[in-house]
């Protein structure tokens, strides 16, 4: 491992979005991470009807707590953590099989850095934001997918005011912005999106001139970009808010913040915006259960409140499809994942009642079964 670097100014917040293949087609692979502390083995495989929003149940494999996932651009390999809160903390590489849904471990390697909670992968290095680690890993991808061992530790830092959640430091999420020169990822205690260079075979040390502070006490955990390139959003798991940003050639710059909870339950987990670029989504857990709904302005990406459809308990995290038609939500403490059709007009969602039932679900992504 090349080094373990420590830095006050604010870095990097990456976008939180699962990949999925580029061309909708109507049957997908559906993929579910869930926590393995009950019945559940890992990762589940599921046939999924986008145009109907049916499923199927394919195959599993046993991993421990693969409790975020994604996959590479052609959906061949699937990089999983392994959610552990000791030395055992590590990302796993699969190889899919679309036809049959059947995965195949390749390898494992260890984070270095506990509670691993978070993944993103381009086509030369792969990271997991380590929630209780409080840094950000990086890793080397060899010519068959596989993940090398770690090479370098960024750290997070414990400057946020909530002497609670803000004690320790604690990073959770990274992704790559929308042209794939940077890499922005949220350092949750220090209310910090920092930001890196993207080399050939990893990072810049940082780029404090690109990274940005949001509201002290914010707790910033998932970022997104918006499919025009130009925005970005990023969820306060505390503050219960969520920051706009406009994006250009790795500068973020804040435009607006808006409650997302507004019952102050201090559990906003996941945000997704609808692949139209219309509509923003933002789950919030521990009260009024439920997923935040907002309108897009076209021109200066500002939010406007459009709804809120009430959830099964803990909405941990949500997806779309890639034909923006349903929305999933994996409520873990209901042992259900929700599907919900979307009014691509208003945005607001409808409960099709056709759940699917799975112990602690976590973790919900797509892929183009073509």
């Amino acid at each position: 491992m090349k080094a373990i670097l420590y830095f006050l100014p604010t870095l990097c917040l990456g976008a939180c979005i699962p990949k999925a293949a580029e061309t909708p087609s109507n049957e997908l692979t559906l993929l579910v991470g869930t926590y393995t502390n009950g019945s559940s083995k890992g990762i589940y495989t599921f046939r999924f009807d986008q145009q109907t929003g049916e499923s199927l149940l394919m195959d599993s494999v046993a991993l421990p707590n693969p409790s975020f996932l994604t996959v590479d651009d052609d959906g061949q390999h699937v990089y999983a953590v392994s959610e552990m809160n000791d030395s055992t903390a590590a990302i796993n590489t699969l190889e899919l099989n679309k036809e049959d849904g059947s995965l195949y471990l390749l390898g494992r390697q260890p984070t270095h850095g506990a509670d691993p909670c978070h993944v993103a992968v381009n086509k030369d290095i792969l990271l997991t934001a380590n929630y209780s680690g409080g840094s950000l890993s990086v890793f080397p991808l060899r010519e068959d997918g596989t993940a090398g061992p770690a090479d370098t530790l960024f750290m997070g830092m414990a400057t946020g005011p909530d002497a609670l959640r803000q004690a320790e430091p604690h990073v959770h999420c990274a992704v790559f912005s929308p042209d794939g020169k940077y890499i922005y990822a949220t350092d949750f205690s220090a209310d910090r999106i920092l930001a890196f260079a993207v080399m050939h075979n990893g990072l810049t040390a940082k780029m404090d001139t690109l990274g940005v502070t949001v509201r002290p006490g914010t707790g910033p955990r998932h970022l997104t970009f918006a499919p025009d390139g130009k925005h970005a959003y990023v969820i306060g798991e505390l503050s219960g808010e969520v920051t706009a940003f406009a994006y250009d050639d790795g500068r973020l710059t804040p435009l607006q913040t808006i409650a997302a909870d507004t019952t102050g339950a201090r559990g906003s987990a996941d945000i997704h915006i609808s692949p139209d670029g219309k509509h923003l989504y933002a789950s919030n857990r521990l009260k009024e259960d439920g997923i935040a709904i907002f309108a897009i302005d076209p021109q200066d990406g500002t939010l406007t409140k459009a709804g809120y459809q009430r959830t099964g308990l803990h909405p941990r995290h949500f997806n779309l499809t890639p034909n923006g038609k349903y929305l999933l939500a994996a409520c873990k403490d209901s042992n259900i994942i929700q599907v919900y059709e979307r009014d691509a007009k208003s945005g607001l969602l409808t409960n099709i009642g056709k759940d699917i039932r799975l112990d602690q679900p976590v973790c919900i992504v797509f892929v183009n079964k073509h």
